[in-house]
C-alpha cells in the first residue's frame, strides 16, 4: 500500500511514522502462522497478543460466529438479555475457582479493569466503608488503557501524558537479577519478603483507606515476570488479615496460558474478582468478562435500593457474535485438551524452556524467564539506548519469518497453546541467530 493510504489510520501502541515508512502488513492467519501482504508465512509465538491462544482460523469458532450473525446479530443488554450470553455466564462461572460465579461482560481487558475497579468501590460504599477508595498495584504491572486501567498502572509512558486520577500507591516488581536470573519456572527466592511490602504500604496509608489489591498473577508488558515461590498466596493473606480485595488481572493468564483455565488455579489463589478478555474468544470478536465472587455481587445487590444496582455498563456487553466466539472458543479448549497442555510440567513446556535456556551464555543475554507458555528473554542495553534492543531483535527475528514481541531490552513470547517441537526448534534457531546478529 501507499503511504497516501496508510495515512489515516492513527495505530495503537505503534511508532506511526516508522511503521508507515516500513509497513508490516498481514493479510491472513492459519493455526501457527501468519501470511503477509507479500506472501511470506511467520510464524507467530505471541499468539496475536495473547489472545489466540487455540491457534488462528479455527473453523469451529468462525462457524459459530457466522452463524450468530444469521441469526441475532445485535441485542441490547441494558434491561434486555438473549439466551445465550447467560449459558456463557454459567459456563465461565462453572470453570472459575471458588465462588466467583457472577460475570459481567465487558469488550476488553482495558474495559475489565475499569469495572472490576468500580466494582470494588462499590462493594465497599455498599457495606459504609466509604473511605475505602485507594488501589494498590504494582510496579511493571499494566492494567490496560482506560482511565482507571492507567492509573493503577505501574509502566510510566502508559500515564505520564495523561495523569492518574485514582488514589493509587504501588509495590515494588518481584524481578531480582542477582538472586533469580534464569530461573526455570518460579523464581525461588524472596516471594514472601516481597509479599511483606504490602504491610508497609497499609501502615503508610491504613486499612481503612485501601479498597483493594490489583495484581497481574504472571506481569505481562512490564516484563515477563513469574511470581517468586510464595508471594500470591502471602499477598492474600494479607488482603484478607486488613478486609482489602484481591483483583487478579488475568487478561493474558487466562484460559490455558498457564495450565489451567486460570493462573488462579495452577497457583491455587482465590481473588475476590478476576478480569478476563483476549483468550475468551480467542482473539476472534472483541469480548472480556469480571467474574465476581458471590459476596461482591451479594453485597452491592442487596444493598442498593429498588432498580439499577450497579450504574455501569457498555452498548456492546454480551454481544451475540461475542458470545457466540466464546462458547466455541470454549468447546475447542476443551474438545482439544488444550487446558491441560500450557501445563508447566508438560512435555511441551519442558522442551521450550529447555530451548529458551539453551541460548544463555549467548553475547548480550542476561535473563531468560519462563513459565509455561509464557516467556522471556532479556538483553544488555545499549549504550546510550536504553530499550532500544529488544525492538532491534525482534525487527531481525520477524525478516526471518518469526513473530516476537519486543519489550523494551527484552523480546516475550506467549504462544498458541497448540504450539509443537518443530515450532519451538524454529523459535530458538531464530533467536539465536538474531542475538548473534546483534550483539556478535
Amino acid at each position: 500500500m501507499s503511504a497516501n493510504k496508510l495515512s489515516a489510520h492513527w495505530m495503537p501502541f505503534t511508532a506511526n511514522k516508522s511503521f508507515k515508512e516500513k509497513p508490516r502488513m498481514l493479510s491472513a492467519a492459519k493455526g501457527m502462522y501468519w501470511t503477509t501482504d507479500d506472501q511470506r508465512q511467520v510464524l507467530d509465538m505471541t499468539a496475536g497478543l495473547w489472545c489466540c491462544n487455540a491457534g488462528h482460523a479455527h473453523p469451529h469458532i468462525a462457524e459459530a460466529i457466522a452463524k450468530q450473525a444469521r441469526t441475532l446479530d445485535y441485542a441490547p443488554s441494558f434491561g434486555f438479555g438473549h439466551e445465550l450470553s447467560f449459558e456463557l455466564a454459567d459456563r465461565l462461572a462453572s470453570l472459575a475457582p471458588g465462588n466467583l460465579n457472577r460475570v459481567f461482560y465487558t469488550n476488553s481487558g482495558s474495559e475489565s479493569v475499569d469495572t472490576a475497579l468500580k466494582m470494588a468501590l462499590a462493594y465497599h460504599y455498599a457495606k459504609g466503608n466509604i473511605g475505602k477508595q485507594m488501589f494498590i498495584s504494582r510496579e511493571k504491572g499494566y492494567h490496560g488503557v482506560n482511565f482507571g486501567g492507567v492509573s493503577v498502572a505501574g509502566l510510566t509512558n502508559n500515564h505520564k501524558a495523561f495523569g492518574q486520577w485514582l488514589p493509587n500507591d504501588r509495590l515494588n516488581h518481584t524481578q531480582d537479577l542477582a538472586l533469580n536470573s534464569f530461573a526455570h519456572g518460579l523464581p525461588l527466592h524472596g516471594g514472601v519478603e516481597k509479599a511483606n511490602e504490602l504491610e508497609d504500604l497499609i501502615q503508610r496509608h491504613d486499612t481503612s483507606r485501601i479498597a483493594a489489591v490489583i495484581i497481574e498473577p504472571i506481569t505481562g508488558a512490564g516484563g515477563v515476570l513469574p511470581p517468586p515461590v510464595g508471594y500470591l498466596k502471602r499477598i492474600r493473606e494479607i488482603c484478607d488479615k486488613h478486609d482489602i480485595l484481591l483483583i487478579f488481572d488475568e487478561v493474558i493468564t487466562g484460559f490455558g496460558r498457564t495450565g489451567d483455565v486460570f493462573a488462579s488455579q495452577t497457583f491455587d489463589v482465590i481473588p475476590d474478582i478476576m478480569t478476563t478478555a483476549k483468550g475468551l474468544t480467542n482473539g476472534a470478536a472483541p469480548m472480556g468478562a469480571v467474574l465476581a465472587g458471590d459476596h461482591i455481587y451479594d453485597a452491592i445487590a442487596n444493598n442498593s435500593s429498588a432498580g439499577v444496582e450497579f450504574f455501569h455498563g457498555y452498548t456492546y456487553s454480551a454481544h451475540p457474535l461475542a458470545c457466540a466466539a466464546a462458547m466455541a472458543t470454549l468447546d475447542v479448549y476443551e474438545q482439544e485438551d488444550l487446558y491441560k497442555r500450557g501445563a508447566a510440567n508438560g512435555e511441551i513446556s519442558k522442551y521450550f524452556e529447555q530451548g529458551l535456556h539453551s541460548l544463555k551464555g549467548l553475547p548480550g543475554v542476561i535473563d531468560i524467564r519462563n513459565y509455561s507458555f509464557i516467556a522471556a528473554v532479556e538483553f544488555e542495553p545499549l549504550a546510550g539506548k536504553p530499550g532500544a534492543t529488544g525492538s532491534l531483535v525482534q525487527t531481525s527475528s520477524w525478516e526471518q519469518g518469526l513473530m516476537l514481541r519486543s519489550l523494551g531490552d527484552a523480546i516475550a513470547m506467549s504462544p498458541p497453546l497448540i504450539m509443537e517441537k518443530e515450532h519451538v526448534d524454529q523459535t530458538i534457531g531464530t533467536l539465536e541467530r538474531s542475538i548473534k546478529q546483534h550483539f556478535g
